[in-house]
């Protein structure tokens, strides 16, 4: 895993000793959430000019924030899910961090300490332009992850994400651009979760959130889990990309 510089080397990474195809995964330690916006757009941008470049995975954590995607209904924002009056639109004063409207699909959320970011920037076109097999990759992946810790997690019918019973423990939300993706997946894997209090998360009323640290009682940091999930990403990515022939892309 590829580590970052300045001040993300406090979390500095081995670089990984077997590279493998289509994926160049790059461990970003803690960054603020504006700048690894700016990053993802930047890198959007190249392989639009590029389709030879190869796809990525950023894998860092955020100072606290809270996002929100593209959504007239901003109710999320709101603890109890109320919606604000005819001539006023629900804004973020009444939030503890920063409020970030950005182009993904989906609700308001938190980000912060002890969550580990996924942002895949990955070329559909070499995936047969399916974006329901693209956020299903997502959660399999995390499911998967989760498994390794001995946490049996799961899909939920109807809402993206990965659960442990009932309880919320990673949010999925993606935008694309020209069919290249950006954005991702949030895994809560230790910390407060209490800034969760102050929104509907997603969307989803009375909606239970947990986290690796509190179903397996047990202590982790975010780049301690890290690396799993590089090795996790870069064995199925494969099974991401469509065959060469049918790649709706000429790179």
């Amino acid at each position: 895993m590829n580590g970052g510089t300045g001040r993300e080397a406090g979390l500095r990474r081995p670089v990984s000793v077997a590279r493998r195809p289509y994926l160049n995964v790059r461990w970003l330690a803690r960054m603020e959430f504006a700048r690894a916006l700016e990053l993802q757009e930047e890198l959007v941008a190249k392989k639009r000019e590029d389709a030879s470049l190869e796809d990525q995975l950023l894998l860092l954590e955020h100072e606290p924030v809270y996002t929100i995607g593209r959504t007239p209904d901003r109710s999320s924002l709101s603890a109890t899910g109320s919606r604000p009056s005819r001539d006023r639109e629900l804004g973020s004063a009444h939030l503890p961090h920063p409020l970030f409207s950005i182009n993904r699909g989906g609700q308001a959320t938190y980000h912060g300490p002890g969550q580990l970011m996924g942002y895949p920037i990955i070329d559909l076109r070499r995936c047969g332009q399916d974006l329901h097999k693209y956020l299903r990759w997502l959660e399999q992946l995390l499911i998967d992850l989760l498994a390794r810790y001995d946490i049996a997690a799961q899909r939920r019918d109807s809402l993206t994400g990965v659960w442990v019973g009932n309880r919320k423990i990673a949010s999925i939300g993606v935008g694309v651009r020209h069919w290249i993706t950006m954005h991702g997946f949030a895994l809560n894997v230790s910390g407060d979760l209490s800034p969760f209090d102050h929104i509907v998360p997603c969307g989803i009323n009375n909606v239970a959130i947990t986290s690796m640290e509190r179903e397996s009682k047990k202590s982790f940091t975010v780049a301690d889990v890290a690396p799993m999930l590089e090795k996790l990403a870069l064995d199925s990515i494969v099974t991401l990309r469509v065959a060469p022939e049918t790649q709706l892309i000429n790179a």
